[in-house]
């Protein structure tokens, strides 16, 4: 049988292969506008987020899977509406963890030749076939981000927002690395970068690595909620945010 995990989608992979006709590359253009409408329509009014970011493949017995849960839940509990990626594993615990606390729980599915499917503890999600306008719409939306263990697309997703903080892009938002002993070597690589100047080293203050929920749920607090001056909508869903004045 066949491994479906090592085909290429027949689209996307044409599109990088390099230079198409021009007519292809319109329409591509337009198929590549429209899902950035579609993903603004459905998730205009979810309230500022908080992102959490992980890998699809640890499942419920892994501790990780566990520590997600308490993530999603505490994230909830300040009144952040919890938003993942949409799949299983992290994600899903991130998800569950913030649906039984009573908070709002969304997800930015991609679509996979292997058919990843939205988790069970979604209020709303969309389905994305490009990988480059999900992780728009995770960030888009968002005034914190939990980078939980993960794998390559978790780290393009840490990296990918922490470049477009250093750049000045977005706010400095709260980057929150969680799990020092699996991070060590990634946080020990960032120290290299800025010990040879590849990196400020103001830039080592953009992370903030810990091993408790209460720290994270604490960090983002200051760095998120006093910070930007987050106050309750006396509306209905009551976890959404609106700026303060």
């Amino acid at each position: 049988m066949e491994n479906n995990n090592n085909r290429l989608q027949p689209e996307e992979s044409k599109f990088l292969s390099g230079p198409l006709s021009r007519f292809k590359e319109l329409f591509f253009t337009f198929r590549v506008a429209f899902s950035f409408i579609k993903a603004f329509r459905k998730m205009h009014f979810i309230g500022p987020c908080v992102t959490v970011f992980g890998s699809a493949r640890f499942d419920k017995s892994n501790p990780y899977y566990k520590q997600a849960e308490l993530v999603g839940a505490a994230l909830a509990k300040l009144g952040f509406t919890v938003m993942t990626g949409g799949g299983p594993g992290i994600m899903e615990a991130a998800n569950k963890g913030a649906y039984e606390a009573g908070g709002y729980s969304v997800g930015c599915n991609i679509i996979l030749p292997f058919e990843q499917k939205p988790n069970p503890y979604l209020h709303k999600w969309i389905d994305i076939r490009y990988f480059f306008v999900r992780k728009y719409v995770l960030i888009k939306y968002s005034y914190a981000f939990v980078v939980m263990p993960g794998g390559m697309g978790t780290l393009d997703e840490l990296f990918e927002s922490i470049t477009l903080i250093q750049t000045k892009m977005i706010e400095d938002f709260p980057v929150v690395i969680f799990g020092s002993e699996y991070h060590k070597e990634l946080c020990h690589h960032i120290k290299i970068m800025a010990e040879n100047e590849s990196i400020s080293p103001e830039d080592m203050k953009l992370l903030f690595v810990t091993d408790s929920v209460e720290e994270m749920a604490e960090h983002i607090k200051t760095h998120a909620i006093k910070k930007f001056k987050l106050t309750p909508k006396q509306q209905k869903p009551k976890w959404w945010f609106g700026e303060g004045s």
